[in-house]
């Protein structure tokens, strides 16, 4: 019996020092994770001030990053639709550049942002009465936007600038359409550089120009630009730009301004590919406008001040996709 009770009390002590060994075993391993993670987040920071360093070195740094988003679907036998067969197909790309020269005296900002996307729907189908069809892509989105900042520098932060802004679709330069619009902004004023990453302009001298062709009804006026643009990379691969730039007619700054808010979001994975976000709000009252008078019934001789509000939504758009970073 004494002997069954001392082995009894030798295995729980045994079992008691392997669980407290566990146990120590456990504390030092999370010490060590925090540990690494303390450490990673300073060699983070370190990384971070190296590339400040390097962007504010003289001379030109250029960059771009592209997001690719796709989509596919197929339908067979679906009867809950006209047509049970069915294939969409939809492409899209988002790019943006830079190219930006910076001195002592003086700096030279010039970037670029492309917005294509197109769409395709095949039917085949013999339970249709029409038959099957089978459509080309259909251009779903055009936005191509051209900056370029010159800045005289009175201190570290601020400058005198002036300012050129050309926006405007690519595909009617390609294809035959009925209307077209360009928007040209050129101005002075003066940029606010805060922190590092992030660029404010205010030109209350600016004259938006808009070159537009076939029959539309578009007005140039002269106004106040703004722009706000900021970019950081942040830990562990992620990467934002945002982008605002809004103009404020003069003339009729309830009809004739505009603006324009893009965002982007991106996580680099391996060797400049990750996964990415786009997105876009924009709100020009012109265009609305254009557009209303389109609708058939509407009366030509409609201004653009009696324009409904519920006919002068917010525009958007927003792509998810492959990015790759250069």
């Amino acid at each position: 019996m004494i002997k069954k009770v001392l082995s009894l009390f030798l295995l729980t002590a045994l079992l008691s020092s392997g669980l407290s060994a566990q146990d120590v075993d456990v504390d030092a391993l999370k010490a060590r994770r925090a540990a690494a993670k303390a450490a990673i987040d300073s060699l983070t920071g370190v990384v971070n001030g190296i590339n400040s360093q390097i962007d504010a070195l003289p001379g030109w740094q250029l960059g771009a990053l592209g997001t690719i988003g796709f989509n596919f679907s197929q339908f067979n036998n679906w009867f809950l639709q006209e047509s049970p067969n069915a294939q969409t197909t939809s492409l899209g790309f988002v790019g943006n550049a830079f190219a930006n020269y910076d001195e002592p005296k003086y700096f030279w900002n010039n970037s670029a942002n492309l917005n294509l996307a197109w769409t395709r729907l095949d039917t085949d189908t013999d339970t249709d009465s029409e038959g099957g069809q089978e459509e080309e892509f259909t251009n779903t989105a055009d936005a191509f936007t051209l900056t370029s900042l010159f800045g005289y520098k009175f201190s570290d932060k601020l400058a005198g600038s002036a300012l050129a802004e050309f926006r405007t679709a690519l595909v009617p330069y390609f294809v035959d359409t009925l209307n077209s619009v360009s928007y040209l902004d050129l101005g002075v004023g003066a940029t606010w550089t805060p922190i590092p990453g992030a660029v404010v302009v205010f030109h209350p001298l600016n004259y938006n120009f808009v070159l537009s062709s076939g029959d539309v009804q578009y007005e140039s006026s002269l106004g106040c630009k703004i722009v706000a643009d900021y970019s950081r990379a942040l830990p562990l691969g992620l990467a934002w730009k945002t982008n605002l730039s809004a103009f404020v007619s003069y003339a009729d700054a309830a009809n004739l301004s505009n603006w324009a808010w893009i965002n982007g979001l991106s996580f680099t994975v391996w060797k400049g590919i990750g996964v990415g976000i786009d997105f876009g709000i924009r709100s020009n009252k012109q265009e609305s406008f254009n557009q209303f008078l389109l609708q058939e019934g509407t009366d030509p001789e409609l201004l653009i001040e009696d324009l409904p509000d519920d006919e002068t939504p917010l525009q958007t758009y927003w792509l998810l996709g492959l990015t790759y970073k250069i």
